[in-house]
């Protein structure tokens, strides 16, 4: 668990730390943080984490330039979309560009758990 890499992506501090607190809970807490999509696509490429919570509407890029890029990058990223806001053709967008799920704002710690243990099972 120690080795796995888990990047959030959000705008909102608040957000990612609700995000960490309930991924802490599968025991996970190697954590790398980026505020908007252009942060997200640079610390993807520097680190390559295992897991990606990104947000769709953020600054700079959003989630879906942000999921594609990294896509473009590495074709096996495993992204999730984690966002409260966000019209059916993002999200339709953003699953197009490779993200592998989508979790609605206010998340409960339970949607995260599940896809936790959908991504690790059997590492």
């Amino acid at each position: 668990m120690e080795n796995v890499k888990i990047l959030i992506c959000d705008d909102s501090i608040l957000a990612r730390k609700q995000l960490k607190d309930a991924i802490a809970t599968c025991g996970y807490d190697n954590f790398l943080e980026a505020s908007n999509g252009q942060e997200a696509i640079d610390t993807y490429k520097e680190h390559k984490p295992d897991l990606v919570f990104v947000d769709i509407v953020m600054p700079i890029k959003d989630g879906v330039e942000a999921i594609h890029e990294i896509r473009e990058f590495d074709p096996t990223a495993h992204i999730i979309v984690v966002s409260s806001v966000g019209t059916q053709t993002q999200l339709k967008n953003a699953i197009m560009e490779g993200a592998r799920d989508f979790v609605q704002k206010p998340f409960s710690t339970s949607s995260i758990k599940d896809i936790i243990r959908a991504r690790f099972e059997g590492r």
